[in-house]
């Protein structure tokens, strides 16, 4: 998890109805915030906040899509495989396992050249 964030902010986030939906949503294919709207039923706005904070989270990932006119767009996929919360010495600790995004391997794979 990002350094600046901590169990809490993960556990509200998973907490909400919307994030959940867009994780769920994502799992399988990507999708666009415009498909995500649908999809969830969700206003374009509270659609795009939630990514924003799944995003902040390291937990969606996003890449370009070229549509068959020219235009692009962007897709989001769900990189959140399995979450761990352990107490410890009376705190929580959170490890995410998440998914490699295929451009993340591309460049671990270039860089190590």
């Amino acid at each position: 998890m990002p350094e600046d964030h901590g169990p809490a902010d993960m556990f509200a986030l998973l907490d909400d109805t919307y994030a959940r939906a867009i994780l769920r949503a994502t799992n399988t294919q990507p999708m666009s915030a415009r498909q995500l709207t649908e999809t969830i039923d969700a206003s374009r706005p509270t659609v795009y906040r939630r990514i924003e904070q799944l995003q902040a989270l390291d937990l969606l990932s996003e890449s370009t899509e070229l549509d068959t006119d020219g235009h692009h767009r962007s897709i989001y996929q769900a990189r959140l495989n399995r979450v761990v919360i352990e107490l410890t010495d009376d705190e929580f600790t959170v490890t995410v396992n998440r998914r490699d995004h295929p451009a993340d391997r591309f460049t671990d794979v270039w860089e190590g050249l």
